[in-house]
């Protein structure tokens, strides 16, 4: 079928350079004389008829900006029959051809699942700052996430070595620690509490001891929102090892801010590749980053469990300790 309007919506968790991807899917689907229509809330926007039109004015100045002017919300109603029927109502009534929905696993769950039911044309762009979604080496947002936490930890090493302190920093990732493992490799940290390995906290305490005796003033633990709470952790190390310990939570913070030139670079890219792949009929793909190239992944594959190397991080971590 010929694609002559299309709809963008983000969705799920917001990630630094939405806003960069949604100008690409506008301005380069203009030039190629699509319609774009952009659905406000994500699925929300779809279901309850809150989409309105973009053009290449409605998407100036935002190359720099976090966020998404699209908004983004959580919507448990898409789940369901009666959701997804008044969505793809929707997108009958507006004569939309096909649908760009940016976001993580998630999002492109919910797409694979709507799209194949109502046969609507639908491609992701991998946006998320877990980097999560299978068969993807990058996602839009992870860099800026990555960085942002560093910049915080950067700061609390100074302080650390100041005051001679123990500091517990919780970054996030429920079920993910892949910012976890590469702020605290990045920064110099000397360990880190992730989902995905098992972790004895009297271990840690212990090497802490030993290091309090060799003369090691400062020590800072890295640890995923999923996989322990910062201030738990800081009172149980302080009572164990009876050295004053601190507890950091950095927090939204990572979601928002301005994109690096990573993120904004993988987010132009993205939303070419989104608006080619409809105009090719490539649907029901998401698009990201692999192996250095732009790469078209089946939802059925990006919606997997995705398997992150985090012993070896963890291994690189301990001996550069």
């Amino acid at each position: 079928m010929a694609i002559k309007k299309i709809a963008v919506l983000t969705a799920g968790g917001d990630a630094p350079g939405m806003n960069a991807a949604i100008r690409s899917v506008v301005r380069y689907a203009t030039s190629h004389k699509l319609e774009v229509m952009g659905a406000l809330r994500g699925w929300w926007g779809l279901i309850n008829e809150e989409i309105k039109p973009l053009d290449r004015r409605s998407v100036s100045n935002i190359i720099n900006s976090g966020g998404t002017i699209l908004k983004t919300a959580r919507c448990p109603e898409f789940h369901t029959e009666e959701g997804q029927r008044r969505a793809s109502v929707t997108l009958k009534k507006y004569s939309i051809d096909g649908l760009v929905v940016i976001g993580g696993n998630g999002t492109f769950e919910a797409a694979h699942i709507f799209s194949n039911k109502y046969k609507v044309p639908c491609v992701g762009i991998a946006a998320s700052i877990d980097n999560d979604v299978n068969g993807i080496d990058d996602t839009i947002g992870a860099d800026t996430a990555i960085n942002t936490a560093l910049y915080a930890i950067d700061n609390i090493r100074d302080t650390a070595t100041s005051m001679e302190r123990i500091f517990v920093v919780e970054v996030m990732g429920r079920e993910s620690g892949y910012i976890a493992l590469q702020v605290a490799l990045a920064g110099g940290c000397e360990e880190v509490i992730i989902p995905e390995l098992k972790s004895n906290l009297e271990d840690v305490c212990h090497e802490i001891v030993e290091g309090n005796l060799r003369g090691k003033i400062s020590w800072i633990v890295v640890v995923a929102e999923g996989a322990g709470k910062a201030v738990d952790i800081a009172k149980k190390i302080t009572e164990i090892t009876s050295l004053e310990t601190r507890a950091v939570i950095v927090g939204h913070i990572q979601r928002g801010g301005r994109p690096t030139a990573f993120s904004r670079n993988l987010a132009l890219r993205f939303g070419q590749a989104a608006v080619d792949c409809l105009l090719k009929g490539e649907f029901y793909k998401a698009v990201g980053l692999a192996g250095g190239k732009i790469v078209a992944v089946d939802f059925a594959t990006a919606i997997k469990k995705k398997e992150i190397k985090t012993e070896s991080l963890y291994n690189l971590i301990k001996v550069l300790t």
